[in-house]
């Protein structure tokens, strides 16, 4: 079963995870590149929505079932290359020639709340779901990059009280701190507004791509310099 699927709405590309809790594991991230490929090379394309098939998640993040199990086989080549290709599709979507809009249709926790801060613009739908940053209560510490992606995406103060408590925040907290555009009331709702929005971009890919390649170089800086000294030292945990 594919672990996503896309499709086109006149100028916007629909990509649907349609892996229940969607999390993050080797097959997840080479679905994405792929699926952004194919997008790429439609010309017509000039948005792409990134949304779940899921009811209850949009995406859990990283799949700590296939990575500790890799893990117990001291298979440690395997967990650096998954985690340089983690970061390869945030810098996908960052570099990505056209908006990215995540339509959060239900919780994103971890690696997938980062996700969604990779991309440029969100919005969650109010009835249910919850935007939870949980590496506190787990031991894992993030990586710069992944600090930084937040970090564009919130105001300070609301970075410290996320990451540090790793509480649950709803659509419409999430709205009062302007990292998402908009609570929405259902699912119904949510895909109409992400959609509608995506609508509205009609820009050329070359000053778009440029744009945001100015505007996230340091978070591109900080997974060359930075990231690549926790990831080959394996210190990913405590």
């Amino acid at each position: 079963m594919p672990v996503m699927e896309w499709k086109k709405d006149g100028t916007v590309a629909i990509v649907t995870m349609t892996n229940g809790e969607n999390r993050h594991n080797p097959d997840f991230l080479a679905a994405i590149l792929q699926t952004m490929d194919e997008i790429e090379k439609d010309s017509a394309v000039t948005a792409m929505v990134l949304t779940s098939g899921d009811p209850k998640n949009w995406s859990l993040g990283i799949d700590l079932a296939w990575i500790m199990g890799v893990a117990a086989q001291q298979d440690f080549p395997a967990i650096k290359t998954f985690m340089y290709d983690l970061n390869r599709m945030f810098t996908r979507i960052l570099l990505f020639p056209m908006p990215v809009i995540a339509a959060i249709n239900g919780h994103t926790f971890g690696d997938g709340s980062i996700m969604a801060a990779a991309c440029d613009f969100r919005f969650m739908k109010a009835d249910r779901g919850f935007f939870c940053m949980p590496e506190v209560d787990i031991n894992i510490p993030l990586l710069p990059a992944m600090q930084a992606m937040l970090q564009k995406i919130m105001p300070a103060h609301k970075f410290i009280e996320l990451v540090l408590t790793g509480k649950r925040a709803g659509a419409a907290e999430l709205a009062a701190a302007n990292i998402i555009v908009k609570a929405c009331a259902d699912n119904d709702e949510l895909q109409k507004e992400a959609l509608a929005f995506a609508r509205t971009f009609t820009k050329q890919r070359p000053i778009f791509a440029e744009m945001k390649r100015r505007m996230n170089k340091h978070i591109l800086e900080l997974m060359e310099k930075e990231d690549v000294v926790y990831i080959e030292s394996g210190q990913l945990m405590m």
